[in-house]
């Protein structure tokens, strides 16, 4: 059997795709396949799961070298188990940059395209089969994209994100603004969470020059709700950091609708990095970042000490 997963802390992409990925395998290919996740989905994948009426994929903290492995929507060790290496990983499909570190068990299949989303990748992958997907599977993939996308506001956006979502709105007969608009309120209602959980949800470990990062953005449509916590938010800032052995967590609060970014300043090092990253002058405890909406592509790149 194959375990299929994405990163930890896992949104909508790397929650949906393996779920797809998994069908793929089972029902076209005739490989037996299971879809996993390396930890909670958030508030958006887990609505996705509901409205799809599809089962939460079982939570693992770690493989085996008995295990057959396929890894989507990251090649970064970092965000994948601890044994990952020990693992006979076969096949690695992504839409970021090729980090390194992977070591595999012999050659393997990797499929790596600039497009803005792991699930677009697959129905290209997919070919002909993809016409075969059921309503859930289009739905999730669907979910996935406007995710990814944040219903092609991001600039990680390709034209051939945007027609493959709207082939599969069309196939659906799902209204995109309307759908999208759900999965975004069900990404903006973090009150459940704790400050911890909120660092550590959609976030990522960069390193620059030496220094350890632990990248954290929150994508809403109610940025109030999130920084109405900006006081405890800086505090547990320094014990997240600790726990995680980085030398600082920097979080950016994505407002979906004004197409900007407030980045909370919580000491001189984070001050720093905005103002060189970002080319601001920053006078209190937030900074906001006009048209800044992807981690990907304009804030790690761009991040400098």
């Amino acid at each position: 059997m194959i375990k299929v997963f994405g990163h930890k802390a896992p949104d909508t992409d790397s929650t949906g795709s393996p779920i797809i990925w998994a069908w793929y395998l089972n029902k076209v290919q005739k490989t037996v396949a299971e879809p996993k996740l390396l930890g909670e989905p958030n508030t958006e994948a887990a609505f996705v799961l509901k409205r799809w009426n599809l089962d939460k994929p079982e939570i693992i903290s770690d493989v085996s070298e008995n295990d057959t492995c396929i890894v989507v929507d990251t090649n970064n060790p970092a965000e994948l188990p601890p044994s990952i290496n020990s693992a006979d990983v076969i096949q690695i499909i992504d839409h970021h940059k090729l980090t390194g570190g992977l070591e595999t068990k012999g050659p393997i299949d990797i499929t790596i395209r600039p497009l803005a989303c792991t699930a677009t990748v697959m129905y290209d992958m997919m070919g002909e089969d993809a016409a075969r997907m059921p309503d859930q599977i289009k739905g999730t993939m669907l979910s996935c994209i406007l995710s990814d996308t944040l219903e092609f506001r991001s600039p990680t956006t390709t034209p051939h994100d945007k027609e493959v979502a709207e082939k599969l709105g069309r196939e659906l007969g799902i209204s995109i603004p309307e759908y999208a608009a759900d999965l975004f309120a069900a990404k903006s209602d973090v009150s459940a969470f704790s400050d911890a959980e909120l660092l550590r949800m959609d976030s990522k470990e960069y390193t620059v020059d030496g220094t350890k990062f632990r990248v954290s953005v929150l994508e809403t449509t109610a940025p109030k709700m999130v920084l109405d916590r900006k006081a405890s938010l800086i505090e547990a800032m320094p014990q997240v950091a600790q726990e995680d052995d980085v030398d600082q967590v920097l979080l950016f609060v994505v407002d979906i609708l004004y197409e900007e970014a407030t980045m909370l300043i919580p000491n001189n090092l984070s001050k720093t990095v905005a103002e060189k990253s970002f080319d601001v002058t920053v006078s209190g405890d937030t900074v906001v970042l006009p048209g800044i909406m992807s981690r990907k592509k304009q804030i790690i790149p761009n991040l400098k000490i």
